[in-house]
């Protein structure tokens, strides 16, 4: 089973292992906000209902909404 971003809950580290199925257009926004294969991030906050989730990458805090995080595959640090 792959882990996706939506998985991950506060606190917790991982690496960005690739992309889900989705629209080509978006797959380009989250590259171009530098959500490439082998970047490192760390969990900062998990709305109240799960959506949003912020997290901690490349020194800035990226806010994406849960399906969007669905996309993005990643595994454990």
């Amino acid at each position: 089973m792959r882990r996706t971003l939506a998985d991950f809950n506060v606190g917790m580290t991982g690496k960005i292992a690739g992309f889900g199925k989705g629209k080509k257009e978006y797959r380009k926004k989250l590259l171009a906000m530098g959500l490439i294969k082998g970047t490192e991030f760390t969990v900062n906050r998990v709305a109240p209902m799960g959506d949003p989730v912020e997290i901690a990458v490349r020194g800035y805090n990226l806010t994406l909404r849960k399906d969007e995080a669905a996309v993005i595959a990643v595994e454990g640090v």
